[in-house]
This record gives C-alpha cells, sequence and structure tokens, in this order.
C-alpha cells in the first residue's frame, strides 16, 4: 500500500578510514570504504628495531600517500588515520610512551606524521581486540584477545568498550611473569611471557633462525611433524595458558580470542594451553576461540574505528568538510 519503498545502500565512493602499523619487522597501511571493504593497501617489509623514529614514520608516510592517492582515485577521501603501534601509548592517542621491541620512548608520532588528517595512535592489541569485536564471528562482548608479534600484547573487551586502565596501559600480558627467575626480557623484568611464547623465543627454542615469516616456518615445521618445533610450542602454550589464567581469574571475561601470530600456530598451542587453563581457572573453563583475521587484525582495526566515528557522527565530519 501507498508509495513503493526506495531502496538505500551504503556508497563506495565519500569517506574512508585509514589505517596503518608500525610493526617491529614491517609496516602497513590500508584505506577501508564506509562498506567496511579495504580498497587500498600498501606493505613495506623490514625490520623497524633499534630504527630511530624519524626514518621509520618517513616510510610509513610514503605508504600513506601511496594508499590515499589509490583511494582518492577511486572516489574515495581520507575521513582520518589511525595508527597502531606495538608499544604503550599516552592518553593523548598521539605519543608513544615506551615501545621496547622498538626500543622508542616518548615518540610524539602527530609531530611525524602529516598533519592534514585527524589522528588516533592506539597499541596494536586494542586495535586487534576492536576488529575481532566488530568483524568476529559470534564473538561475545566480554573477551580477553591475545595477540603477538615479536611481543606478545592482550585487549579486554568488555560489554563492547575497551578497559584501558587508568593511565590507558592496560593490556601488557607479554610481561607478565610467568617463570620470575627466567631470561632478562627488553622491559626491564625476568621470565616474562614474551620470553617463552614470543615468535622469537619459539623459534630459539626449537633451535631456528628467524626469517621474515617467522609464523609460516613454524607452522610448516609444526606441519610435517617436526618434533623440536612441537615441544618448543607446546612449551610455549603451556606459558600462556599459565599467563592467561591469571588473567582470567582476575577479569572473568566471558571468552579468549587467540588473534596475530597466535591464531597461525593455534593448533600447536591449543592443547597445552587449555591443558593449563583447565588445571589453574576457578569455576568453570572459558572457552578459547581462533581468530580469523590473525594478523591482519591490527591494521583492519586502526581503519575500521576511522570508519565507526563517521558513522556514530557522520554530521562531525560533514561540518569538517565544509570547514576545509
Amino acid at each position: 500500500m501507498g508509495r513503493p519503498g526506495s531502496a538505500l545502500a551504503v556508497s563506495g565512493h565519500g569517506p574512508a578510514g585509514i589505517g596503518a602499523e608500525i610493526g617491529v619487522d614491517h609496516l602497513a597501511v590500508c584505506a577501508v570504504d564506509l562498506r567496511g571493504e579495504v580498497r587500498a593497501r600498501a606493505v613495506r617489509h623490514g625490520t623497524n628495531r633499534g630504527r630511530s623514529p624519524e626514518p621509520v614514520v618517513g616510510e610509513l608516510t610514503e605508504l600513506l600517500h601511496q594508499v590515499v592517492g589509490a583511494a582518492e582515485r577511486a572516489g574515495l577521501w581520507p575521513a582520518g588515520l589511525s595508527v597502531a603501534v606495538p608499544g604503550l601509548v599516552a592518553r593523548d592517542a598521539r605519543t608513544v610512551v615506551r615501545a621496547p621491541n622498538l626500543d622508542w620512548q616518548d615518540v610524539d608520532l602527530g609531530a611525524l606524521l602529516p598533519g592534514e588528517y585527524p589522528l588516533t595512535v592506539d597499541n596494536e592489541a586494542n586495535f586487534g581486540g576492536l576488529a575481532e569485536l566488530w568483524l568476529g564471528t559470534d564473538t561475545p562482548r566480554d573477551f580477553l584477545h591475545v595477540s603477538a608479534e615479536i611481543g606478545i600484547g592482550a585487549a579486554l573487551v568488555v560489554d563492547g568498550a575497551l578497559l584501558r586502565g587508568t593511565r590507558g596501559f592496560a593490556g601488557e600480558l607479554g610481561h607478565v611473569p610467568v617463570h620470575p627467575d627466567g631470561p632478562a626480557c627488553v622491559c626491564g623484568g625476568r621470565g616474562c611471557l614474551e620470553q617463552y611464547a614470543g615468535e622469537e623465543a619459539v623459534l630459539r627454542a626449537a633451535g631456528l633462525e628467524p626469517g621474515e615469516d617467522r609464523v609460516g616456518l613454524l607452522a610448516g615445521r609444526a606441519a610435517e611433524g617436526d618434533p623440536d618445533v612441537r615441544r618448543a610450542l607446546r612449551e610455549a602454550g603451556t606459558s600462556l595458558g599459565i599467563a592467561l589464567t591469571g588473567a582470567l581469574n582476575l577479569l572473568d571475561p566471558e571468552g579468549v580470542v587467540l588473534g596475530g601470530a597466535l591464531a597461525g600456530l593455534a593448533p600447536w598451542l591449543l592443547p597445552s594451553l587449555e591443558t593449563e587453563l583447565s588445571r589453574r581457572t576457578a569455576g568453570p573453563a572459558r572457552p578459547v576461540s581462533v581468530s580469523r583475521l590473525g594478523p591482519e587484525g591490527p591494521l583492519l582495526g586502526a581503519a575500521h574505528s576511522v570508519v565507526r566515528a563517521v558513522l556514530d557522527d557522520p554530521a562531525a565530519v560533514a561540518e569538517r568538510v565544509r570547514a576545509d
């Protein structure tokens, strides 16, 4: 009855979220449109450990210009830039207070990156957790997201929002001591989880040299039945389970999601990890799931954080466009 309705759909043109990631051994930038589709991407591999922030951010800026150029040719314009970093980020959402695996301290990324885009900087694990919340399949609104590269980070999502802590530093699971008299860690402590379950730690335990594709190397050897690799992964799962037990007993999330490198190694980590959780966790065991986003989580979470800001308040974006 009445006038026929008009079907509406989100346009593939217009504002886009630009996400960037500074990893220990890579840089990446992508553009995501309002439909959630990745429309442009650029990646550069190579170590950033021990390098000064200026040349690293200079290379990231080159990738940023490539992606923005490709997005603009596709009819998109950048509504903002979010950058994922492997370290502690101040409440100003632009200053990297400390990134041990990069050897950075008190770095104002806002002063180094192009100033034409609204900027948000956050910990990579936080963006990975948000990506899981927004893009994951059947993800609960209360969960602990654990991811790994060289380091190990966690994001606690409570009722659909990040629990950040007083200074914004919550989630440093990789620096929870699992063996207090263990090897020294870059954070200054000893026996931290990263020294047993980080990618390089697992490679050392397996007697392998680190290469560009560490996860692929470990997963390939494990699938072939390499006993040293399988033992190293089993021991890493045990250490991860010990650290997670403390977090689960303290915080009581609905479940745990393994992301980042942990997702690719999950078949060999989960048995020993779940054994520790069942032995040590008070109350019923929490389900442990594996992220389908894997190592893409932080980059996608960064880009989608801009997209969601646009969708949550399109009037503010329109006002900024008119002002420009």
